[in-house]
Formats: C-alpha cells, sequence, structure tokens
C-alpha cells in the first residue's frame, strides 16, 4: 500500500496572541509527554473546498482552544511547563494509492498496526527541544472512492479523552457552519485542579503510583524481546447483558459468595456496568492465555476514571487538561483470576473504580504534589511488566465508551468507526463503543503467539455463559 502526503500545513489561531505560559496540573504532571493517537473512517469525503473548510475551521478551534497550539518544555524535578506560543498544530492532507485499501478492506484489517500507522502523522521523537515538538497533528488521508480516514495524534500531558472530545466537537461544528455552546467554552484554570489537594495531605498509600508485579521468569535463560501484536474484539450489546447476569449470579451480587447481605462497604446493590464486566472477562480470558503453570503469579488491573464528576463540588464539564486519574485493583492471582467465578474478576474492578471518590482523589493530588521527581513517579506508573524483554501480567485499561468522538462530523457525515491508532505495550486495552451504538469493540496488545488463543477463548468463555442462547 502507497500512502502519499500530498500537503502540510501549520495551523495557527487566526487570531494569534502573544506567548503566555500555562502551568500544568499535578495531574497532567503524571501524563507522559508523548502522543497518543486515533484513527476515525468516514464514508464519504467532498471537494476541495471541504479541505479549505477543513483546515480554516481548525484555525478558528484553536483561537478557543489555543494551548493546543503551543508547545512544553522541562522545568524543576522533571516537571512540565505549557507555553501558548501559537506554533502551531501539523495538518496533512494525503491521499491512498493502492486500489485494494477500501474503507470496507481497513474495516476488516483494524488490528494490522503496520496498515492502520500508515494513516497517522509521524513524531520525530529524537529531537533533542521538546519545545520543537508539536503537541496536535492531524492527517487526512482519501481512500479509493469516497472514504477518508482521519488520523489524530494529541499529547498526553496537555489532555484527556473528555478535553478532546470537547475539542473535536468544537472544530467539527465549526467546520459545519454552526455557532458553539457555552458548554463547550474550555475552562483553563488548572490552579484549580491543584487546590484541591492543598487542604489534605496523602491520606492513602495510593498503590497506583508505586510498581505494578512483573513477570515472574519461569526460565533462567536471558528472557527474549517479545513480538506484540494487536487484538480487535467485538461484543455485541447483547453478549455484554449475559456477563453481567453471569457476574450478578457469581456467589450473590457481590461476585465473592457473600450475597445481598454483604457488609462490604462497597456498592453491591447497583447493577454491573459494561465497563466493569468487559474489563473483568478480558481479565480471566488474559491470565489464561499468559498462564504457562505459574499460578501464583501477581496480577493487577490499573484503570483510568474520568473523576470531573466525582469531586464536590464537581470540575467544570468543560475543564481543558488532565482530570483522569489511575485506579487500581487489588493484585490478585492467576489461580484466583481463573479458577473463581467472573464475578470475583468483576467485583474486583469494580472496587478500583468506587474508590475514586471526592476524598480519595484529593489525597492522590496531594501525593503527586510531594513528588521531588517526577520522573521516578512515571517510570512506576507506566512499567507495564518491565520492559518488551517481559510479559506483562498486568491490564491497563482506558475507556472511550463515554466520550462523543463518533459526533465528530465535519460535513462528511459522523465516523463510522473509531479505533485507536497504535497500541505497543503489553496489557494495554481500550474500551469504546462502536459505530452504531449497540455494542462495543476492544483492542488490546499482547504476544503475538497468544493472539489466536485469546480470540478464541475471549468467546468461547461467553458462550459458557448461557450455552443455548443465540448471540
Amino acid at each position: 500500500m502507497v500512502v502519499t502526503i500530498d500537503r502540510s500545513y501549520t495551523i495557527t489561531p487566526s487570531d494569534s496572541s502573544s506567548t503566555t505560559i500555562i502551568p500544568l496540573s499535578h495531574c497532567d504532571q503524571t501524563k507522559l509527554p508523548n502522543h497518543g493517537s486515533q484513527l476515525s473512517l468516514y464514508t464519504t469525503f467532498n471537494s476541495s473546498s471541504s479541505t479549505e473548510n477543513f483546515r480554516a475551521s481548525l484555525s478558528k478551534a484553536l483561537n478557543l482552544y489555543y494551548p493546543l497550539a503551543g508547545r512544553l518544555r522541562w522545568i524543576h524535578g522533571g516537571r512540565l511547563q505549557l507555553l501558548c506560543n501559537s506554533k502551531g498544530v501539523t495538518l496533512l492532507e494525503a491521499t491512498c494509492h493502492d486500489n485494494h485499501t477500501t474503507l470496507d478492506m481497513l474495516l476488516q484489517n483494524l488490528d494490522n498496526n503496520v496498515l492502520l500507522e500508515q494513516f497517522l502523522p509521524k513524531v520525530d521523537y529524537s529531537v533533542d527541544r521538546i519545545d520543537d515538538m508539536p503537541l496536535m497533528a492531524a492527517q487526512f488521508t482519501r481512500l479509493p472512492g469516497n472514504g477518508v480516514v482521519l488520523g489524530m495524534i494529541i499529547c498526553r500531558a496537555v489532555v484527556d479523552g473528555a478535553a478532546l472530545g470537547n475539542f473535536m466537537t468544537s472544530w467539527s461544528k465549526l467546520a459545519r457552519g454552526e455557532d458553539l455552546d457555552s458548554s463547550l467554552v474550555p475552562f483553563y484554570d488548572r490552579g484549580l485542579l491543584n487546590s484541591l489537594g492543598v487542604s489534605v495531605g496523602p491520606r492513602f498509600e495510593h498503590a497506583e503510583f508505586l510498581t505494578p508485579p512483573l513477570w515472574e521468569e519461569q526460565k533462567e535463560e536471558e528472557p527474549q524481546e517479545i513480538e506484540l501484536a494487536t487484538v480487535v474484539l467485538k461484543l455485541t450489546k447483547g453478549q455484554v447483558e449475559m456477563l453481567k447476569k453471569k457476574a450478578y449470579h457469581d456467589g450473590g451480587k457481590d461476585g465473592f459468595g457473600n450475597g445481598s447481605n454483604s457488609s462490604n462497604t462497597l456498592s453491591s446493590s447497583r447493577p454491573y456496568t459494561s465497563f466493569e464486566v468487559i474489563s473483568g472477562h478480558l481479565w480471566r480470558c488474559i491470565c489464561k492465555v499468559k498462564n504457562e503453570g505459574n499460578w501464583g503469579q501477581k496480577t493487577r488491573v490499573c484503570a483510568l476514571v474520568n473523576c470531573r464528576n466525582r469531586f464536590k463540588p464537581n470540575l467544570p464539564q468543560s475543564y481543558f487538561g488532565n482530570a483522569t486519574f489511575p485506579t487500581v485493583t487489588p493484585t490478585c492471582c492467576f489461580d484466583d483470576i481463573v479458577h473463581k467465578p467472573l464475578g470475583y474478576a468483576v467485583r474486583n474492578v469494580r472496587k478500583a473504580i468506587e474508590r475514586m471518590n471526592d476524598e480519595y482523589v484529593r489525597s492522590a493530588i496531594a501525593y503527586i504534589a510531594n513528588q521531588k521527581d517526577m520522573n521516578s513517579l512515571r517510570q512506576k506508573l507506566y512499567n507495564l511488566g518491565g520492559g518488551k524483554s517481559r510479559v506483562n501480567p498486568n491490564m491497563y485499561i482506558v475507556s472511550w465508551a463515554n466520550f462523543p468522538f463518533y459526533e465528530a462530523d465535519f460535513g462528511w457525515g459522523k465516523p463510522v468507526c473509531l479505533v485507536p491508532g497504535s497500541i505497543n505495550s503489553d496489557g494495554k486495552v481500550f474500551i469504546m463503543n462502536n459505530g452504531s451504538g449497540d455494542g462495543f469493540i476492544v483492542a488490546t496488545c499482547l504476544q503475538q503467539s497468544l493472539v489466536d488463543d485469546l480470540k478464541k477463548l475471549f468467546y468461547e468463555d461467553i458462550e459458557e455463559v448461557y450455552p443455548n442462547s443465540k448471540l
């Protein structure tokens, strides 16, 4: 397949202003200064006038979301600072010249990283100065026929999924010639988030910021670098409902055999969420396929939680920055996750999510603020298994299910599919709605040698929930 870059633009705010400095929040400081990516697939694309409107609307959007046109720079203690200097974002126009690479073909190959990466802007991480690196870049590629792929990369240290969703909604509204309502005006006071941890010191241990369990080597020889691959799994809402019923009935409401009279302080009365059961089910499947007889292997799940609504009072929904904090399940072992009922794994995921209340998240902010070296904290937080030469026994889960990415209609219609652009860390997982809204897409990264086993087991275990049901 051949994708060629036809034009490259640097898009700046149409009303450029002088340079200002925005201090990043403590939550921002925990993120890596590299880029996350996503691909949106559209069925149609209009004439060249649309490309001109696409660029003009991006420039207008940057008037409101001007920090995206800035740059980062390092300051003391491994911390970062945001320079709002209007250096701009990169926008690429590209064309795919392979007649076989149609929209339908891409939809059938969402797990092909080599293929999908051609539709993403490239970033040169070898540059000496981080302040030369754009925070955002976009590439739209025309496919044979009328299809188009919009590839986005955006700096993790600047925005989270909720903030990116607001930006994409605003940009697409402007592209359609619509006005923006007040709910989309970004709220920039990151000092507000920092202040929430000032009145209290760290009151909890915060295991989420400590090194996760590592793979316990079973062989004496030096471990070899493992080959990773992406697996894309699709679930209907009916299948997810089956998992919810199974988790509910496993050992009573709480999944631990305690029934509805459990003294556990966590909520056991509300139904399990789709996120909880999908995460628990995948956790069991991953432990099964990775098991080498090492049943005592330690494992945990780390998930990101949008905490805008977990503070009292809430943060504004238009808060522009990172307000997603990590949470972790209790450390378990393969034996328990695999051999105990599904409700056990699901309940442990629920424990991690429900922990994230106002008191706990404020304590997390205070914990981060007390760190002298943020690089050390990031190393522990993102040490997913100790490197590419080790299998990772843990999972790191990101949910895009509640973000308005499917509303990004630039005048071409809404995207028919949305996927992460590249997943290259063993144990990394994305959970997303599908384009029709009647199911979910689960994308995960693991060893190439385990891909077929996971695909088979993932659906077999759902069939075992109610074997006579039609999916």
